[in-house]
């Protein structure tokens, strides 16, 4: 693919006026995503209200969260593909303005069908963060990109974490609605800074949308997350989740054939042969898993009456109070992460990201009969998912060429999507597998829940370990014909900045 640069660019600002340029774009990117987030969870705890406030049942209302995972995980790919080739910041400008319509249609929805086509809306933000980190690269000086990064890709980790932490207290003290016009707040303060405080990146890959990968890639991902979300509830040896799960796996292989022979494919191939590529969306999807198994662990067993002996008997809004360091510890080391990668490469923080996940899982595993070792577990938590998510966006970066930067970030966020569905139902299996007669999870629930986690978080260790060196990194580009012997990177930067 051919990189170009838009020669018609105005000469750049002074050296202040860069920084402060600078500063604005990493705050607008910053509350889009963070709004992204949010809304990704924040309906989860709410959803018995809503269902109760609507007058629909469980299984139907669930559909509240499925819209939203299918629109993200279909659309990501798309618009980080039209991003790269028409300009990230219009299609960003775009995806906001989808995300603040879906917003406000879901803060105003009278009924559970608006309120589903709100949330299939809202899902087409999950383009947020390729778009952003492309935007990143492409703008800021080299030497700031892999804290920004890090900053951005913690963010959706925080946002998560913040909006399992905020549901209760919003919707115990307001309504299920204002878990909408709060994060509308956010999303047009970061559109508005998307239209008037950013210029468009200059960094283009001319071509055309593949339509038809695109489309088999939309009946892979929605057969795959459709069976995953609602196995549990539909029963996991049912004709239709069986069906769903065999045309998932088959229309993906199709994908990956299709791609190897298309001249301008939606996701190069090539890319996916290199280590620090694959390596990295296989610790996006485990990490994914483990992120959301314990917002669904963690609530569950804090809110357990105590007469059961094991749980804890705290309220909604106090049992979210309870994951506060797992988001204080995401947000201290995600921009770790990119100072230590600055330094050694991402491979270190990965790797010590996905070691923290592990041991956040096998403490609890042993014992969670005390306060402190559920609140130890979240803050081992939140070290390791700021630290991996940050230096999974920046293994991306330093493993593609810039004009790819779009797509390699747009199968890692959907890996990581993937992964997030995964963990929720299998964590839902295990509890709803190991009840009591009354319908409550048993001890045992947890300590299988929480050690499932933990065994899966050590496949991350191991592909974090499987990330090569920044001189191997370049080797492999090389032989796998993604690059050419390209310029370097800080060479490149200056190119896009004197057009």
């Amino acid at each position: 693919m051919t990189q170009t640069i838009d020669e018609s660019l105005p000469a750049a600002p002074g050296p202040a006026g860069e920084r402060r340029a600078g500063n604005l774009l990493v705050l607008y990117l910053s509350l889009g995503g963070l709004a992204f987030a949010v809304l990704q969870s924040l309906v989860a705890p709410a959803l018995s209200t809503i269902g109760r406030d609507l007058g629909a049942d469980t299984s139907d209302v669930s559909w509240v969260i499925t819209a939203y995972l299918l629109s993200a995980s279909v659309l990501t790919p798309v618009l980080g593909r039209l991003g790269d080739m028409a300009g990230k910041r219009k299609v960003l400008i775009g995806v906001l303005a989808a995300l603040a319509a879906g917003t406000l249609l879901a803060a105003l929805a009278p009924n559970l069908g608006v309120l589903i086509v709100a949330r299939a809306l809202q899902g087409a933000a999950g383009a947020i963060l390729p778009l952003s980190i492309g935007i990143v690269r492409d703008e800021l000086p080299r030497e700031k990109v892999s804290v920004i990064v890090g900053l951005l890709s913690a963010i959706f980790g925080v946002g998560a974490g913040v909006g399992i932490v905020g549901a209760g207290p919003i919707v115990e003290h307001l309504s299920w609605h204002w878990l909408f016009w709060l994060p509308l707040v956010l999303v047009v303060i970061a559109l508005l800074g998307a239209i008037f405080g950013m210029k468009e990146s200059p960094v283009r890959t001319p071509g055309k949308l593949d339509v038809l990968g695109s489309l088999i890639l939309s009946v892979s991902l929605v057969s795959l997350l459709l069976a995953i979300s609602k196995g549990q509830s539909w029963g996991w040896g049912a004709g239709k989740t069986v069906g769903l799960l065999i045309l998932g796996v088959v229309t993906l292989v199709g994908f990956v054939l299709v791609e190897l022979r298309v001249k301008e494919p939606l996701v190069d191939m090539r890319l996916m042969r290199l280590r620090g590529v694959w390596a990295t969306d296989l610790v996006a999807l485990i990490l994914g898993f483990a992120m959301f198994g314990t917002f669904l662990l963690v609530p569950t067993l804090l809110q357990l009456p105590d007469a059961t002996g094991y749980g804890f008997g705290k309220s909604v809004s106090q049992s979210g109070l309870f994951l506060l360091p797992t988001v204080v510890m995401m947000v201290f080391f995600g921009p770790l992460a990119g100072l230590l990668n600055r330094k050694f490469g991402p491979k270190l923080p990965m790797f010590l990201g996905a070691v923290s996940v592990v041991a956040a899982f096998a403490l609890p595993a042993f014992a969670h009969g005390q306060i402190w070792q559920v609140l130890a577990s979240g803050v081992l938590t939140g070290a390791g998912i700021g630290l991996a998510f940050s230096a999974m966006s920046n293994a991306i970066i330093e493993s593609v060429p810039a004009a790819q930067t779009g797509e390699a970030t747009s199968v890692n966020t959907i890996a990581r999507t993937v992964g997030s569905s995964i963990g929720t139902a299998v964590v839902a299996a295990v509890i709803s597998s190991h009840a009591t007669p009354q319908g409550l999870p048993t001890d045992n629930a947890f300590t299988m829940g929480f050690a499932v986690c933990a065994g899966v978080a050590v496949l991350a260790v191991v592909a974090a370990l499987a990330l090569p060196s920044a001189h191997r990194r370049h080797e492999e580009a090389v032989e796998t014909g993604v690059e050419d012997l390209p310029p370097e990177p800080e060479e490149l930067h200056l190119t896009h900045r004197r057009s």
